[in-house]
């Protein structure tokens, strides 16, 4: 009568150590320590201290566990899905080098009118002008307004006023 009862913990506890093993996610791997931890027959509060969580924690991860096996220990969320896809970036990038003057205010607008995408933060924008090997700051190599002549008279006045 015991011996499928010893079976079916013993599998259960095989499953909880190859899942400790693939290393999973900390939080998931801590569920999965206070799982081992209450086979084992430490108490939630031992528990508690050993893995610095709270007993609501461990609580919910025995419920989740008893109900969902591993899957329960896992995290559900997974992120959201980011806005652009990677060929869109590309094409942005490959944009971003064929201009001559880009700005911030440019990019949002292009990014804004091809792919109907407008960032909530400015480091959105920022990444991507990091990608494409620019910065956002420097947009220009060269200020277009300069005359090299007067560059070159204004020197000439500087080095004579130095002699």
């Amino acid at each position: 009568m015991n011996k499928p009862i010893e079976q079916f913990k013993t599998d259960v506890q095989e499953e909880l150590e190859n899942f400790i093993e693939s290393n999973p996610e900390p939080r998931e791997l801590k569920r999965a320590l206070a799982i081992r931890m209450l086979i084992q027959g430490f108490k939630v509060t031992k528990i508690k201290k050993i893995l610095g969580v709270s007993a609501a924690f461990v609580s919910k991860g025995k419920v989740r566990f008893a109900l969902e096996g591993i899957e329960g220990l896992k995290l559900k969320h997974k992120g959201s899905k980011g806005y652009l896809n990677q060929s869109d970036r590309i094409s942005i990038i490959e944009w971003l080098r064929s201009q001559n003057q880009i700005d911030l205010s440019k990019l949002e607008n292009y990014i804004e009118d091809n792919y109907g995408i407008k960032f909530q933060s400015k480091q959105s924008y920022y990444d991507i002008f990091k990608e494409a090997g620019m910065s956002w700051k420097k947009n220009q190599k060269s200020n277009p307004k300069r005359e090299q002549k007067k560059v070159e008279i204004r020197h000439q006045e500087i080095c004579d006023l130095l002699e």
